[in-house]
């Protein structure tokens, strides 16, 4: 399986699950229904401090392991994202991260390269949807700078799934490995997916529908 077959059987897996996520119902659901520049911009500062906790700990137990590689990997995406939530968090007073998203809980609970791999992959698909959406809702405010901000926090999205996908390449030499980490990358996106699906459901808003 090469790289871009791989990202293409995540996708077609995950496909109505993508799409959802990257329907403004998602903001809604972020924000608990209040979808003012303040809330979205804190759900966002919320999503990526915990992102860089949980790269730079795989970072480390990478380290740890021996595997220079992967550390440097994992290593380079927490300094991203911790770039991220600091670019975020300034266009705010004030932010005190929330709880920790499924999605990252999930990724939390990942062992093996390939798993983790698979799951950073899973990861930056689901960020992919959601950094449209906070961009267009910054655009659709009237804020162009802002819109930008996230608009380049979705060019690092690429690097990322080209980071993490040229590591699974070289890592993954038969069929089973591939599919360890297809199954991870799936996992977390439908944890993402299931976390959107109950907090809509617990405001009474149908999730299904894409608007």
């Amino acid at each position: 399986m090469t790289p871009e077959e791989f990202l293409d059987a995540v996708r077609d897996a995950n496909d109505t699950a993508l799409s959802r996520l990257g329907s403004s119902k998602a903001l809604y659901a972020d924000t608990a229904g209040e979808m003012e520049a303040e809330e979205v911009l804190a759900a966002a500062a919320t999503a990526e401090h915990h992102a860089a906790e949980t790269y730079a700990a795989w970072a480390d137990d990478a380290e740890a392991d021996g595997d220079d590689e992967l550390a440097a990997a994992f290593a380079a995406t927490a300094e991203e994202e911790r770039g991220h939530y600091e670019t975020v968090a300034g266009e705010l007073d004030a932010h005190e991260p929330g709880e920790v998203p499924a999605i990252q809980a999930y990724l939390r609970g990942l062992e093996g390269d390939v798993e983790r791999l698979g799951g950073f992959v899973g990861r930056t698909l689901a960020a992919e949807k959601s950094k449209e959406q906070v961009t267009g809702f910054f655009v659709g405010d009237a804020d162009p700078q802002t819109a930008r901000l996230f608009r380049g926090m979705g060019d690092d999205l690429d690097a990322q799934l080209e980071r993490a996908t040229e590591l699974l390449d070289a890592r993954c030499d038969d069929d089973e490995r591939w599919e360890r980490a297809r199954e991870a990358a799936s996992g977390a996106i439908q944890a993402a997916y299931e976390e959107y699906t109950e907090q809509l459901e617990s405001m009474g808003v149908n999730p299904k529908p894409v608007c």
